[in-house]
């Protein structure tokens, strides 16, 4: 049986016996009639704690209510922190759903140093973090793992420390690749996180075409590049062989599509256009707390999506 046919018979017995509502494991369930069996036209992706008024807080019970409400995707920046039971059970609930996973962040083992140097025992570091990454990667199915690159060293001419970057990547996607696992890098904005290497999608562009690997791609966070860079269409369209994956956020506030100054239906029919199957993290808060903030986030990617 359906879960939305099993929700749609639970509420009218419950009405039928007089009870007026249930709880369906979650404190305050969205009725059936706001049920929305169509899928989106893009792989938007809520992260597994988006929905704790209406879904709870039990990844698969949120996995089956975002593939009710008509997700395609999710994600989880910490999937690779989870026990390994956990993400088998993951994994297992998108495979019945037919859902994708956006990238999940590597992380370098205590004592790895940013990319920017040329340090021996700081690279195996971080190769300990791959190889915690490949290990989910089997376990989930999630093909892309996530990272920056780290912090800038002022003392230190930029050219030298892109040059570092590339050598550390191209020993890590050499690994990666073997495995079936694509490095995705995200460029943060100056604003909100000073001082980082990575920044914008020309300078990560450049530094994926040098590194030359299947393996070493973008995650482009079109929150952080309207605040670096703008022009998020252009950029898109120059970067495109290299972009793997997107972050959804709007500016300014991080939050849903449709609260700042970004027109996402814009973008969103642009990269459907251009035939883009991956995955959009929607990697940001909601304007409005609670169950209504909830509802309300469902509501703006439906309008985004309409196009």
């Amino acid at each position: 049986m359906k879960r939305r046919k099993f929700i749609q018979g639970s509420v009218a017995t419950a009405l039928t016996a007089g009870l007026g509502s249930i709880s369906l494991g979650a404190q305050n369930p969205i009725s059936a009639s706001e049920s929305n069996g169509e899928k989106f036209k893009l792989k938007y992706a809520p992260s597994l704690g988006a929905f704790p008024a209406l879904a709870g807080k039990d990844p698969v019970e949120v996995i089956k209510f975002c593939s009710d409400q008509g997700f395609r995707a999710i994600f989880d920046n910490n999937l690779a922190r989870k026990e390994p039971e956990l993400q088998q059970k993951i994994a297992a609930e998108l495979r019945s759903r037919q859902m994708d996973i956006g990238p999940f962040v590597l992380r370098a083992e205590e004592g790895g140093r940013s990319l920017v140097y040329n340090d021996v025992e700081s690279r195996e570091k971080w190769k300990i973090g791959l190889d915690i990454a490949i290990k989910t990667s089997k376990r989930t199915g999630a093909k892309q793992a996530l990272i920056v690159p780290g912090a800038l060293d002022h003392k230190m001419e930029m050219d030298y420390q892109t040059a570092n970057v590339i050598d550390n990547l191209r020993e890590l996607t050499e690994i990666a690749e073997k495995a079936g696992v694509v490095i995705v890098l995200e460029p943060l904005n100056r604003w909100n996180h000073p001082d980082l290497f990575l920044t914008g999608i020309p300078q990560t562009y450049a530094i994926c075409r040098a590194v030359n690997s299947p393996s070493c791609k973008i995650v482009n966070d079109m929150y952080h590049q309207q605040i670096t860079e703008g022009n998020l269409i252009p950029n898109i369209d120059r970067a495109w062989s290299e972009i793997a994956a997107f972050h959804v956020g709007d500016n300014p506030g991080r939050k849903e599509p449709g609260t700042g100054e970004i027109n996402y239906q814009v973008i969103f029919k642009h990269i459907y256009k251009k035939g883009y199957d991956g995955v959009l993290c929607m990697e940001h808060g909601k304007s409005i707390k609670g169950i209504e903030g909830e509802k309300a986030l469902i509501k703006a990617y439906r309008q985004a999506d309409n196009f």
